[in-house]
């Protein structure tokens, strides 16, 4: 019985985010490295391209379905209504090693240098967007583990107040040159972009 309602909340998850998953409910997520305190960022009320003295912007959302009744019990701070219960969160996490809710839109893009991705957090809780060498871990090691991602990115290691997103605040990272770039959030490691970045 527990096992066919795990696979329905689990088929539910994969239908409306078609993404990762979590472990045992009773370990805190709680944040090794910097901490978690967050400045306040500019908000950015509309989405589209706008245009930055002649270049567009990317803009990506940055997304999570929690549910603040329950992750807020768990010391995890969700402002949002209504979602995925801590325990959904974690038993999805657990089978997956993702959570589709909690994901970056768009996760591919084409950009050239001079651009700004604009980055706003849509979701309830607190993200980063990142860039990184090569995808890896964040700062928490439960979620790591559950994500199969144990080596933790080196960028991650070296997160200043700033780089933490609350929900509905913007993060700005401009684009400086050609190539392959990778962005993560580094609390939740499966939370990810490529952007190939052209001449």
């Amino acid at each position: 019985m527990v096992r066919v309602a795990l696979a329905i909340v689990l088929a539910a998850l994969i239908i409306a985010c078609d993404r990762n998953s979590v472990a045992p409910a009773d370990q805190l997520l709680a944040p090794v490295g910097p901490s978690a305190a967050i400045t306040t960022t500019e908000d950015v009320s509309t989405v589209g391209p706008h245009a930055t003295q002649g270049r567009l912007n990317v803009f990506v959302n940055m997304q999570d379905a929690c549910d603040p009744v329950t992750f807020n019990q768990r010391g995890i701070a969700c402002a949002r209504p209504g979602g995925v219960t801590f325990d959904q969160f974690i038993a999805g996490l657990t089978q997956l090693g993702f959570i589709g809710p909690w994901a970056f839109t768009p996760s591919t893009a084409t950009v050239e240098p001079g651009q700004t991705f604009v980055a706003t957090n849509r979701g309830g809780e607190t993200h980063s967007f990142t860039q990184v060498a090569d995808f890896g871990g964040g700062i928490v090691p439960l979620l790591n583990q559950l994500a199969h991602v144990p080596n933790v990115a080196p960028e991650c290691g070296a997160l200043q107040a700033d780089d933490f997103v609350p929900p509905g605040g913007t993060y700005r990272e401009e684009v400086n040159h050609a190539g392959n770039l990778k962005f993560q959030c580094c609390i939740h490691p499966w939370m990810r972009l490529e952007a190939v970045s052209g001449r």
